[in-house]
């Protein structure tokens, strides 16, 4: 089993070659300039490595991206494997990187609840305190209901 350093080195090789090779060296117009290479993992005995990408555009081009890169398979594990130098080339698995949707998600949320504290500063912009501005006792103030037992 190799250590997590080399792992993590030879995960950055595999980004780095498979973006370059995707950039200038495949000819499909499925992949483009449309595909981005987000991350890469490599199993502890370097033997799999998933890559992770992102595709800009709509569904179908996310689609004709996943079938051209499952496509260009092969050439891509044969440069990873010129460039790496090691006995066993892994096999590469390419999966589409959740991480844009994700952000798209939080992005939403958010903006819900900027308007939700947008309607809250609203409403409360001319309101009055139910109680006192300040419901707490201070040293040296006394309230009305100790003046009132005082008195009797």
């Amino acid at each position: 089993m190799a250590d997590n350093a080399r792992a993590k080195r030879l995960a950055d090789l595999i980004r780095e070659v498979v973006a370059q090779k995707l950039q200038r060296g495949i000819k499909d117009p499925r992949l483009g300039t449309h595909v981005t290479i987000t991350d890469t993992r490599v199993t502890g005995d370097l033997r799999e490595a998933t890559v992770f990408y992102t595709v800009y555009g709509d569904e179908e081009e996310r689609k004709a991206a996943a079938a051209g890169l499952e496509s260009a398979k092969g050439i891509l594990r044969s440069e990873v494997g010129r460039a790496a130098g090691v006995k066993f080339t892994p096999t590469l698995a390419f999966v589409a990187d959740a991480l844009p949707d994700t952000a798209r998600n939080i992005e939403d949320l958010l903006d819900r609840a900027r308007q939700s504290d947008e309607k809250v500063r609203e409403a409360s912009a001319g309101a009055d305190y139910a109680g006192d501005a300040d419901p707490y006792k201070k040293p040296g103030e006394e309230t009305a209901d100790e003046t009132d037992d005082a008195t009797e």
